[in-house]
């Protein structure tokens, strides 16, 4: 009985110690779940319910304590393409079919989670990571510039891009049958007010966010003004926006379409939340050992719950979860009381919802998309090769010009081959002397590599002294070992000399091909073991 007792008093001091970090958060959540279930298209008070009931959920059995589990930006990019592509007359934001995408994806990520698998989702190219980050950067400004003036979103991500100076047009106009000047004011006010807040924030303000303080001054704004603008529309309670399965929507699993799109949506979401865990355990390394595959499962079980509810995807997200770290949270409780303090708000005071302007919304994803953008660091990608800019460069291409997942994709097979043509690719360089000629070879030996090395040799006078030097080689082949020891033997009958470091050559070579060249190759002349 004692050390229960005890035991329940660390648990009541952990709530005490992380309630004032979990109101931070939660002033952080509330406008950022609204912000990106409208920029996925879908209502305000569906975001609400994902950061409610999907960050209890991840909260609770996560293997990342300080991690805050909510809807997710970059997932709003995916999200948007799927209420065009899924939505009917009888269900226009595509809710039946993106509930299934979801449930597909969840359930995917606890399996893989439950498979220990989630250290190997994290083996992606970091160019690729910071690509796509950028990418969706990209794309959440150039869509919701048009929202911020109360401009309706219409085609591609290019297209969206080649608008926006009209857009500017449009909002520097006071005629017309729309105020879109009026909503651009109000949007560009909030991004002040965030600037400003976020670098002259007064002291005793201190818990009060950027993106909370630009949705306050721009909801009061309007409201005493009557301003004529967009407003978050909440019509009903939080529950008439819930959507459960049911048995005819349970059959879209069988669609490929759907099964495309939950893959697509596991990756994405699973590469951003252990992207989140390892740079939040970089914050605050006292924390304990991160899990990722308990993290990987739970994010997955959120997921399903949210996919049953007709809700927005959940994942880890750095933003808040960074907040929540800085504010001084030292357990999973701030992570859970946030978003019970989420569900509460939504589910008590949704009129208030309705006096938020869709442009102030609008402004604080653009923020947020500034700041993805800014965070991927082009800048110092740079300073790791050409070969991983391009990887990065075209990354953010394929997602801004065809879709997020193909940008991926394409990313993914460029780091790929340029990590095979680091590992087969083999430089030689000759050096010719008064008495010899040196041929230094850097790189990977191997049966690709013959054809430049076959001409290098044939380049060599017969009759001349040859050094073969091997001090910068990573690696060599079978191939590659038994024709410089047949270059070896020909050279040799014409009079000439090769000088070969065995025992370097065989210490790039695999240990089964030790053993093989041993059987097949003549020891070295000097007479020294070759191990």
């Amino acid at each position: 009985m004692p050390s229960e007792a005890v035991h329940l008093n660390d648990k009541l001091r952990s709530v005490v110690k992380d309630f004032p970090p979990s109101i931070v958060v939660f002033l952080i959540a509330l406008p950022l779940s609204m912000g990106i279930a409208r920029a996925s298209g879908m209502p305000a008070s569906l975001g609400l319910v994902t950061a409610g009931v999907g960050g209890v959920l991840v909260g609770f059995l996560g293997g990342a304590p300080l991690v805050i589990a909510g809807p997710s930006a970059g997932l709003s990019v995916l999200l948007l393409e799927w209420v065009v592509a899924f939505r009917t007359d009888q269900d226009p934001y595509g809710i039946i079919s993106i509930g299934m995408v979801v449930m597909l994806a969840g359930a995917i990520q606890t399996t893989a989670g439950l498979l220990k698998l989630g250290t190997y989702f994290r083996a992606v190219s970091p160019a690729v990571i910071r690509g796509m980050l950028a990418g969706i950067g990209f794309i959440i400004v150039a869509k919701q510039f048009h929202v911020m003036i109360d401009h309706d979103i219409e085609g591609s991500v290019l297209y969206n891009i080649v608008k926006i100076p009209a857009g500017v047009a449009k909002a520097m106009t006071t005629g017309g049958e729309r105020t879109h000047y009026i909503a651009a004011s109000i949007g560009v006010a909030t991004l002040l007010t965030i600037v400003l807040w976020d670098r002259f924030r007064p002291a005793k303000l201190h818990f009060l966010p950027g993106a909370l303080a630009g949705v306050l001054v721009a909801s009061i704004a309007a409201a005493w003004l009557k301003l004529p603008i967009d407003y978050v529309d909440v019509d009903g309670s939080l529950a008439s926006y819930i959507t459960l399965p049911t048995l005819d929507s349970l059959t879209k699993v069988l669609e490929p379409e759907i099964w495309t799109a939950a893959v697509a949506l596991a990756f994405v979401g699973t590469a951003e939340t252990l992207l989140c865990a390892t740079a939040v355990s970089r914050m605050q390394p006292e924390g304990g050992r991160t899990d990722y595959d308990r993290e990987l499962a739970a994010q997955g079980i959120g997921n399903l719950a949210c996919g049953f509810l007709g809700a927005l995807p959940v994942t880890g997200v750095i933003s808040r979860s960074s907040a929540n770290v800085e504010a001084g949270a030292k357990t999973g409780a701030s992570s859970i009381m946030q978003a019970i303090w989420v569900f509460l708000f939504a589910v008590l005071f949704p009129g208030l919802l309705e006096l938020v302007p869709e442009s102030a919304l609008a402004a604080i994803l653009i923020y947020v998309g500034l700041r993805l953008i800014q965070v991927s660091t082009p800048r110092k990608i740079i300073d790791f090769g050409t070969s991983v800019f391009v990887v990065y460069l075209a990354t953010i291409i394929g997602i801004v010009a065809v879709d997020l997942l193909s940008g991926i994709v394409l990313g993914l097979v460029l780091s790929t081959g340029a990590l095979v043509y680091s590992l087969a690719h083999l430089d030689i360089h000759r050096v010719d002397l008064d008495d010899k000629i040196e041929l230094h070879l850097h790189g990977a030996a191997t049966f690709v590599s013959l054809p430049p090395l076959a001409a290098a040799f044939e380049e060599v006078p017969p009759g001349s002294e040859l050094h073969i030097c091997f001090d910068e080689l990573d690696y060599v082949d079978h191939a590659c070992v038994d024709f410089i020891a047949a270059f070896e033997s020909r050279h040799e009958e014409t009079g000439g000399i090769v000088i070969v470091e065995w025992p370097a050559l065989m210490g790039r070579y695999t240990r089964g091909g030790i053993h093989a060249a041993r059987r097949s190759i003549p020891p070295p002349r000097n007479g020294t073991d070759e191990d």
